[in-house]
């Protein structure tokens, strides 16, 4: 007899589009039917499940409700400053749609410093409870026993997350460049407009550390609780202890004022090294790059180095150039966090209560 697998229909999304293993004879819901079925892949079935439940999630539409609020303050408090913040009319102040992203009066801070902010938050949020949600409630030993690869289950689980992330952030990104168009009415040019794209995609890469942190911690401990707190202790430890620590390390290493200028060079550089081993500096040097076209250099300068130098923007080939070595190593986190849930996870016996 033909073994029949209906993956969709066991996840509850309808009887209109069955699914059938590769190689097997194709099943249809009914004849009216025939001639709209269509085939979807298992992995995709779970996408589409999963991202369902992250949008129609009361915890997905409150994060989603305060970074947008707080994108719209912020984006107020830019629009009632920016003439302030742009006077001249020289190349330096050229870049002034760029600032909506930028400018703050110090009542609210703006919305680069915003997204820094809640990202990690946003990720932890959609990835705490990815993997030991299921097993407590029994769904994971149930999923496990249909004919599906069991890696599928993580991969589509981060592939929905983050595609959940991808379009809040460019959504958030293009309404704040709408309504900025619309208050300052002045359009962006190409290159302001590819800064601020390549500014959304950093946030996405940054957010999904997060998400895979949180997403490694829910295959690591069986409760959620226990993981979305091991996941807001990082960022916490990141966002607000360790600059206090390498402060500390700072003043305790800081070369005596007869040190020559190799010494504070090198100095400055250790410390340099200290802080970029968090994301979050990481992120903040790659967007303030991206979104301040005046910045040429983000590491100490000598005189002899700046003398002749002209004041004038950066060109974004530039900038990219300049921030290559910061997306490299968020990268590179999240790829290693993935790495070791994906390890983690295959390798975890799973058993129904």
């Amino acid at each position: 007899m033909e073994r029949r697998f209906d993956i969709k229909a066991w996840f509850g999304l309808g009887e209109r589009e069955k699914v059938r293993p590769k190689g097997k004879a194709r099943i249809y819901g009914n004849e009216a039917e025939n001639a709209s079925a269509r085939i979807t892949h298992p992995f995709w079935v779970i996408v589409e499940k999963e991202s369902a439940d992250f949008i129609s999630s009361w915890r997905s539409i409150i994060l989603i409700g305060i970074l947008a609020l707080t994108c719209i303050g912020s984006l107020y408090t830019a629009i009632s400053n920016i003439r302030s913040a742009a006077p001249g009319n020289n190349d330096l102040n050229s870049f002034v749609f760029l600032k909506l992203f930028t400018v703050s009066d110090g009542t609210m801070p703006a919305f680069i410093t915003f997204v820094s902010f809640l990202g990690p938050l946003i990720g932890i949020g959609l990835g705490f409870d990815a993997v030991n949600s299921e097993r407590n409630k029994g769904t994971l030993s149930r999923i496990m026993s249909q004919p599906i690869h069991r890696d599928y289950v993580l991969n589509a689980k981060f592939t929905a997350a983050i595609l959940v992330i991808g379009i809040m952030f460019l959504g958030l990104g293009f309404m704040v460049m709408g309504l900025g168009l619309i208050a300052i009415g002045i359009p962006p040019a190409p290159e302001e407009f590819l800064r601020m794209l390549f500014f959304l995609i950093l946030s996405i890469f940054y957010v999904a550390f997060w998400l895979n942190l949180s997403i490694l911690f829910s295959v690591r401990f069986r409760q959620p609780a226990t993981s979305a707190l091991s996941s807001i202790a990082i960022w916490l430890f990141f966002t607000v202890f360790y600059p206090m620590i390498v402060n500390l390390i700072a003043n305790a290493m800081a070369p005596a004022n007869t040190a020559d200028v190799q010494q504070v060079i090198s100095y400055e550089q250790f410390i340099q090294f200290l802080m970029r081993l968090s994301p979050s500096q990481l992120f903040q040097e790659a967007t303030s790059t991206l979104l301040i076209p005046s910045i040429r250099s983000l590491g100490p300068l000598t005189v002899e180095q700046a003398y002749g130098a002209i004041p004038s923007p950066l060109p974004l080939s530039q900038s990219l150039l300049l921030v290559w070595p910061q997306l490299t190593g968020l990268i590179a986190a999240t790829l290693i966090c993935f790495a070791v849930s994906y390890a983690w996870f295959m390798r975890q016996e799973i058993r129904s209560r």
